[in-house]
């Protein structure tokens, strides 16, 4: 069965939220963000050999990175690297996956994974992992991991658990009852009192006679671009074709095109020591703090009355910082960020008004 499982990387995305660290030249999933001698796009590989041979992953990525991917996952074969020529978010990120998929293994079983997401309780990973492949090959199912939520996060968009499905191994899948917006503070204190909502973590698993269906019926305007000339999928004609084609789809995300139309949607709870890093406040609230409650990620770094904050930079660089609470302060070669930690979310557009 293992021949017909493969995994599906999704690493085209540019990480705004991390800046300066993560540009649009080499985001962060090609960071090593952690500091621990691996970027996040590495370790998520080294975790999906444990599921699938490597022959059986694929990155799905802008066309921009490839090298960058060659040069960070020298076992990938590259005809594995599957380069977007434009960034139309991630429906059509998928079907371009599930179409290319099908025309080399028609009973292929993929899962959909972030590059940049962390996860700490491996084994328990590996066990909900192969339980979804085992549901998603031989049913009409779209499988997604739910995260336990441990906090009324308001980051993150939440799945409601309708009914558990009977008979081993089926006994820790459960229906979606709905996927939720990311709620407010309060709604999220409700959801987490409930005990009935999780975590939505972009985990996904299906067949592909399954997800290609789900398109049909609920983004058939994304399989008609794609598939304007069907049968270049699987030849060496495939990435030409791609480049001309896949701009004209529509930018949407699977879960606004798939996800909250199909009604065959299930869940399997997953306590997985999972973080997505999505921003520097994340960063902070995932490792481990100094006596006054700081991150330091520089080594000739000289703080007096600093608390509660993150300092990233050059380790070859004196850093001197006096006075400052809750904050975020990365120094890089061509920019230096110095933000409060509780405004973090502004980040992103604020790149966009550098951009400009």
């Amino acid at each position: 069965m293992t021949k017909h499982n493969y995994i599906a990387i999704m690493a085209g995305g540019i990480g705004s939220r991390f800046w300066p660290s993560s540009t649009e030249e080499k985001p962060k999933q090609f960071l090593d963000i952690l500091n621990v001698g691996s970027s996040l796009l590495q370790q998520t590989y080294e975790r999906c050999v444990k599921i699938v041979p490597s022959e059986n992953i694929l990155v799905v990525s802008n066309k921009a990175y490839k090298d960058l991917i060659l040069e960070q996952l020298p076992n990938l074969p590259e005809q594995n690297i599957l380069s977007e020529p434009s960034r139309n978010n991630t429906a059509p990120c998928i079907a371009y996956t599930a179409l290319h998929l099908a025309s080399k293994d028609p009973e292929a079983t993929f899962a959909v994974l972030p590059s940049d997401h962390i996860i700490l309780k491996e084994n328990e990973f590996l066990s909900k992992m192969n339980q979804a492949f085992l549901f998603a090959k031989d049913n009409d199912a779209i499988v997604t991991l739910g995260i336990q939520a441990s906090r009324p996060d308001t980051g993150y968009g939440y799945i409601e658990l309708g009914n558990q499905q009977g008979g081993t191994p089926n006994s820790e899948v459960y229906t979606v009852k709905a996927f939720k917006e990311k709620p407010n503070r309060e709604t999220a204190q409700l959801y987490l009192d409930s005990g009935n909502y999780l975590w939505n973590a972009g985990i996904f698993i299906w067949n592909v006679n399954t997800i290609l269906k789900s398109f049909e019926e609920n983004a058939n305007e994304i399989l008609d671009v794609l598939l304007s000339d069907q049968k270049k999928f699987g030849t060496a004609e495939e990435q030409n074709y791609i480049d001309s084609a896949y701009p004209n789809t529509k930018s949407i995300s699977v879960d606004f095109a798939i996800l909250e139309k199909a009604t065959n949607v299930y869940t399997i709870p997953a306590d997985i020591g999972w973080s997505d890093l999505g921003t520097w406040k994340s960063l902070y609230a995932f490792l481990e703090k100094d006596t006054d409650g700081n991150v330091i990620h520089a080594k000739q770094t000289y703080v007096s009355d600093v608390k509660n904050s993150l300092v990233s930079g050059d380790d070859n660089k004196i850093i001197v910082i006096k006075g400052l609470d809750d904050y975020i302060v990365v120094d890089e070669p061509g920019a230096l960020l110095i933000y409060p930690k509780s405004k973090e979310q502004e980040i992103k557009q604020l790149v966009k008004s550098l951009n400009k």
